[in-house]
């Protein structure tokens, strides 16, 4: 039977810049941005289908517990209920899913792990009667102990979060409790422990923190007369989704099909499953399209978070400044399930040092399992927690010195050349000092700026804003620095590769380009920057981006600042791969005419094929007309990587670094504890500035996020009964445009000659240094040490 695939309205479709400015290191504007601005843009919460059931999900109400027994006998006699399923109605012997162990539940069976976890699916003909449904199935819970902490995950006899584990990292943690467990020890720290005349140790706690992106987990699953499923949905990673969702469903994955739908933001929470396999099965066992959407509340609920973590550090030095050794252990928290959690612990660690040179180092990280929230990829990854700690390392031991905390920094910075405590070499640019010193240099802004020429305050620009809560008394200004340094790209010897598939052919008298990927444009500009290869490789105007699928190889996850690199890198092959085509067409058709088909280096250029010396030889479209479109797909792969050893840490394990300083400028109101960040100026090195105007955008966008966990952003967890106390935008604060700062931007573009174009991953950057910065200047304008975050107004006036 032929399969039928009728596409809902909302469904992508191809996104076109006809006549646009042009190629890669101009501004060019995005093809979808005018439509967000004005609403136009279809999201995945906008999909519709005819016929379409909407899904519902019943979580669990407590964090762990044995269930007893499931009745949904009220539910099914709802009218307009078609469905209603729980874990004994899943169709196939895999019933669980994960990024790299599959240890989550489709469905909750016997037990519950985590406040919210999902233990059943209604489908029904209208969402309020779908909830109404859910809340009328009866589930018997007993409840068990939680797990919320180390001491509790670690206690002898400590309830085990999984039991008889059996991946590939259980064989090598001291704990079954213990997701991951990644050493690096390099030197000898005890020797240069005693050549050290400073010390400083220091305990540091970052908190939990939510993605917060304003589109909420969405998508619309559609059975097909094949007995498969069209899946339309927002997501990081379509084909890591494909990976799980089709052996949970019982199908191979060809019957499985994804396209990406629109995408409002991400930030590592979309690179896990939520509602997919939960629509794909509720459309396939009522046999129509079903549609799920999230509200806000269960959206805290439905997606991982970023690790709280604890981390003890101990840095060394001598008196005229130099590092002698630094000895930490990172402590993650990864909640009920795996997730992500392996790779951040190796991210946490590999990068725990920052940018500094440190020849002897004993470092520890791990993730536990727990009874809190699972926790995942969130951009950073792990280096975001370290950063925050040695950072305040820094700024401790310049103060011991009496040396300028800047000043100090730039004598330790790492450069290229430098070797990693993991025994890499820094074999790229590493302009760690001349970064510190661009956010130094900068002038600062003026003081008092709340100050007018008229009579009274500016509140606007005061701690507390237009709640008015200060005319100025009190209120401190405060200075303060940070660098960081990330990783590009998926690390210790995963296989990250990119396809891109792209079709030349003559339209109309024109040259067209069509560039395919499975990338998921989660807001980042990739579909921009893909435009822009396409035109500089192939002399095209007119380039058109085909929606995001599954009927093309792998793009990888739009995660790890890796887009660019790997997808773009794969764009620009394919493209160079269908510009030989061209030339041989051309050699071929027209080769006899002139010399230079046989001897010159002949490029693509403005619609033409010209020589170096800028003879045209040829209009493209000409050449093309009459012969079948040129039709290329090809996968694109960075340098490999190595695993680091399990007992030493050892191994080439990252594909590029890339940093980010900035300078923080706050005032703080010290008798209410509220804060006003005045400025919080950056300098990065991006390699090569494909879009100039998006790497400002992501550096300013990433500085944001940086500063909202500084000062407000945290998930509350009942440390008694693992619950979230906060799963609202009420609770879970976010900066708003009045709490976002001016944002100086100074980039830097020294090429690594490694990467497609020299360029780096930027996106993630940027949110290592905010946070500490912002931290460093509240505590030069209290005097207080400050080593948790969020700061809250109670910290800083003694109210705890």
């Amino acid at each position: 039977m032929a399969n039928t695939r009728t596409a809902p309205s909302g469904t992508p479709t191809n996104v076109s810049q006809k006549h646009n400015q042009g190629g890669i290191g101009e501004s060019t504007l995005r093809p979808d941005g005018t439509l967000k601005v004005t609403g136009e843009f279809a999201y995945s919460s906008d999909m519709w289908h005819e016929d379409m059931l909407w899904g519902q999900t019943l979580r669990s109400p407590v964090a762990h517990a044995e269930i007893a027994g499931i009745d949904i006998s009220e539910a099914l006699a709802v009218p307009g209920v078609y469905s209603v399923l729980t874990y004994a109605d899943l169709p196939a012997e895999m019933k669980n899913y994960g990024l790299e162990i599959q240890d989550t539940p489709v469905l909750a069976n016997g037990r519950v792990r985590h406040h919210g976890e999902p233990v059943a699916l209604v489908a029904a003909d209208h969402p309020e009667t779908a909830r109404r449904a859910a809340a009328k199935i009866k589930i018997d819970y007993r409840e068990l102990p939680v797990v919320t902490d180390e001491a509790s995950a670690l206690a002898p006899g400590a309830p085990l979060i999984h039991e008889g584990r059996d991946d590939h990292h259980a064989g090598h943690v001291p704990h079954p409790n213990i997701v991951h467990r990644q050493p690096i020890v390099r030197g000898n720290v005890e020797e240069a422990r005693r050549r050290a005349d400073v010390i400083v140790e220091g305990e540091y706690t970052f908190g939990m923190q939510d993605q917060a992106f304003l589109g909420p987990e969405s998508g619309l699953a559609v059975p097909c007369e094949d007995g498969g499923v069209d899946l339309y949905v927002a997501t990081q990673w379509l084909h890591s989704d494909l990976r799980q969702i089709a052996p949970v469903l019982g199908l191979p994955e060809e019957k499985v099909r994804m396209t990406l739908s629109g995408v409002g933001g991400a930030f590592g929470g979309r690179e896990d499953i939520s509602m997919q396999i939960h629509a794909c099965l509720l459309a396939l066992a009522t046999n129509k399209p079903v549609k799920m959407v999230y509200n806000r509340f269960e959206s805290f609920f439905g997606h991982v978070h970023r690790h709280p973590a604890k981390l003890y550090y101990e840095h060394g030095a001598t008196k005229d400044g130099k590092l002698t050794h630094m000895k930490c252990r990172i402590v993650l928290d990864g909640g009920a399930y795996a997730s992500a959690s392996p790779a951040v612990v190796g991210n946490a660690s590999s990068l725990s040092v920052g940018p500094y040179v440190v020849d002897d180092v004993d470092i520890e990280a791990i993730a536990l399992y727990t009874n809190n929230p699972p926790c995942g990829a969130m951009r950073g990854f792990g280096a975001v927690q370290a950063c925050f700690a040695y950072e305040a390392q820094m700024d401790r031991l310049a103060a011991k010195l009496g040396m300028d905390p800047v000043e100090f920094r730039r004598l330790n910075a790492m450069e290229q050349g430098t070797i990693m405590p993991t025994g890499q070499v820094v074999d790229s640019p590493a302009p760690v000092a001349e970064l510190l010193r661009r956010v130094k240099a900068r002038p600062l802004p003026p003081e008092r700026q709340w100050e007018t020429a008229g009579e009274g305050a500016d509140v606007r620009a005061l701690p507390g804003g237009l709640s008015n809560t200060t005319h100025g008394e009190g209120v401190v200004r405060g200075v303060g620095y940070a660098v960081g340094i990330k990783n590009v790209g998926f690390s210790e010897g995963f296989d990250d590769y990119s396809t891109a598939r792209v079709v030349l052919s003559a339209v109309g008298g024109e040259a067209v380009a069509m560039v395919h990927t499975a990338m998921a444009e989660v807001g980042q500009g990739g579909v921009t920057v893909h435009a822009q290869i396409a035109r500089t490789e192939l002399g095209v105007t007119n380039v058109t981006i085909h929606p995001a699928d599954t009927q093309v190889g792998s793009a990888g996850s739009t995660s790890a600042s890796r887009q660019t690199y790997m997808t773009g890198g794969a764009v620009k092959n394919t493209c160079e791969a269908v510009r030989e085509k061209v030339l041989e067409i051309g050699r071929r058709r027209c080769g006899s005419y002139h010399p230079a088909w046989a001897t010159a280096e002949l490029l693509l250029e403005g619609g033409k094929v010209v020589t170096d010396g800028g003879e045209v030889l040829a209009d493209i479209a000409e050449l093309l007309e009459g012969e079948d479109p040129i039709d290329i797909e090809l996968e694109f792969r960075h340098r490999p990587t190595v695993a680091f050893d399990l007992v030493t840490g050892q191994g080439d394990g990252h594909v590029q670094y890339t940093f980010a300083a900035h300078r923080a400028v706050v005032e703080v109101d010290t008798e209410l504890g509220l804060v006003k960040v005045v400025e919080l100026a950056c300098a990065q090195d991006v390699g090569k500035a494909l879009n100039p105007l998006s790497v400002v955008g992501q550096i300013q966008g990433g500085t944001v996020q940086g500063l909202g966990v500084a000062v407000m952003e945290e998930i509350i967890v009942d440390p008694k009964t693992a619950k979230v106390r906060n799963p609202s935008f009420t609770d879970y604060l976010i900066p708003t445009i009045l709490d976002t700062p001016s944002i100086p931007v100074d980039y830097l573009e020294l090429a690594d000659p490694n990467a497609p174009y020299g360029l780096r991953g930027l996106g993630e950057a940027p949110t290592l240094s905010s946070t500490p910065a912002v931290l460093a200047a509240i505590r030069a304008a209290t005097g207080l040490e400050l080593n948790k975050t969020p700061i809250r107004p109670e910290a800083l006036t003694g109210t705890l």
